[in-house]
């Protein structure tokens, strides 16, 4: 039998099991994975050593914005640098979100989108569309389903852009998607509160006293924690599912738990950035540049999230990738509304994950695998096309050293940024090796790909992880 590519002698990782082994590709998929492969190539495929070293899926990021018109800038990593920066961090396929502005409609919305992506990316990718008006948008979700997007979005907040989704709207789209079979992601954060609190603190003589810390302080654990338990509410009464994007409280953890419990059809997932970096930042000379909604946490949050992550209740990890370079910050000008929020992930998120969950005894390697690769691809709609190392899928697979640790340093990543959140830490985990549908992205820390390898999957389902 022929071989295109042999990753050899690694050891090879599923949420269940290890196993050394040669992982053999042919074209875009997996074709064999067993013992002594290497030694019999016959036909002069390529071979990577891969002794020592971890072979494991590709990792899946199921909540980036690339490209993103947001707070009157757009953001600064597009289908070009993020992709590169996903593939350089062990991710080969990522979710982005089509978000229609304006009196847009969900078509147009998705048809912007793929043009963002087409040509650029190196990576596989899909696409969450977001409801943001429900009259016009409610009658296309069918159409859009028929286009493989079976996942869709709605916000609670951010009614200044023409986002917000109110109550009705959020219960009729459960019900919607309920006869679909489709997931409903929902931005989870108590708006009227929330408004209520921004206008409280808004004044010239608090901004100078407080800064950045008032992103801290105008946004309480409650502002997210009651907005969740309206969806478990909406979710249990239409028997719809839903998911909570980025949480971030310990509440939140609590919640869910018991959701799941109660038989509510409710997932969760948290960003990488929730579980390393806690709202002390804030403080600091830089501080408005890790604002994000919602905002980092309390250390007692971060303990909690990693333990919903090693219970289950947290089912993945992603990044909310939405990148804005410190001149673009800057337009807060000392106001923390005016912040552009979001910050850049989509290349250290598998390495955070692994330095500080593997390495730190909180999650096991396959937990990792799990929550990075192939409970995202169940949830999502993926699998098995991605998210395992099989006989038939995609050969999606990133290969690292379980120990050695690179230095994190903007300048030197794939990012159009000119900061990082996480500058000067040293991390495990970054791919030493990464393909996307059998073509190699990654050599040695490398970037080898090309633009536009990367292609649009289309998915007809949603599971569970």
């Amino acid at each position: 039998m022929s071989f295109d590519t042999i990753i050899a002698g690694g050891k090879v990782v599923s949420s269940t099991r290890l196993m050394e082994a040669d992982v053999a590709i042919r074209g875009e998929k997996i074709a064999a994975i067993g013992r002594g492969l290497a030694l019999r190539n016959r036909n002069g495929a390529k071979v990577i050593d891969a002794r020592g070293r971890y072979v494991i899926p590709g990792g899946i990021d199921v909540h980036v914005h690339l490209a993103l018109p947001f707070c009157g800038t757009v953001s600064a990593d597009d289908y070009d640098s993020g992709t590169r920066a996903a593939a350089c961090g062990g991710v080969t396929t990522l979710i982005d979100f089509a978000i229609p502005y304006g009196k847009e409609s969900l078509q147009q919305a998705v048809d912007n989108w793929h043009a963002r992506a087409e040509g650029k990316a190196c990576i596989d990718y899909t696409f969450h569309c977001a409801i943001t008006n429900w009259a016009r948008h409610g009658p296309e979700i069918p159409r859009i389903f028929k286009q493989g997007i079976t996942t869709f979005k709605q916000f609670m907040i951010y009614a200044a852009q023409g986002w917000q989704s109110d109550d009705d709207a959020i219960f009729a789209a459960l019900e919607t998607l309920r006869e679909l079979g489709g997931l409903l992601l929902v931005h989870a954060e108590s708006s009227k509160v929330l408004d209520f609190l921004i206008a409280r603190h808004h004044t010239p003589a608090l901004m100078k006293k407080h800064g950045a810390m008032l992103h801290v302080m105008t946004r309480p654990n409650f502002i997210e924690a009651e907005a969740i338990e309206r969806l478990i509410h909406w979710t249990r009464v239409t028997g719809g599912r839903s998911f909570v994007v980025h949480m971030s409280t310990a509440e939140g953890v609590d919640l869910i738990a018991r959701a799941q419990q109660d038989g509510v059809d409710i997932l969760a997932e948290t960003c990488a950035q929730y579980l390393v970096l806690d709202d002390k930042v804030f403080g600091g000379k830089d501080g408005h540049l890790y604002a994000t909604c919602p905002q980092l946490k309390k250390p007692r949050d971060i303990k909690r999230l990693w333990q919903g992550l090693k219970a289950g209740t947290v089912c993945n990890v992603s990044t909310d990738t939405c990148t804005f370079t410190r001149e673009q910050k800057a337009m807060w000008q000392g106001d923390w509304t005016r912040i552009p929020m979001g910050m850049p992930g989509l290349e250290t998120l598998m390495p955070i994950v692994y330095t500080h969950g593997v390495l730190g005894k909180k999650l096991t390697i396959h937990e990792y695998v799990d929550k990075l690769c192939t409970a995202p691809a169940k949830i999502m709609g993926l699998y098995p096309r991605k998210g395992v190392l099989k006989v038939g899928s995609d050969a999606d697979v990133t290969v690292f050293h379980p120990t050695r640790k690179r230095q994190v340093d903007y300048r030197a990543m794939q990012t159009n940024c000119d900061w990082s959140p996480f500058q000067g830490w040293k991390l495990a985990g970054f791919a030493e090796h990464t393909f996307c549908r059998g073509r190699q992205l990654v050599d040695n820390y490398q970037f080898v790909g090309r633009n536009g390898w990367g292609r649009f999957i289309k998915r007809d389902h949603v599971g569970r992880p």
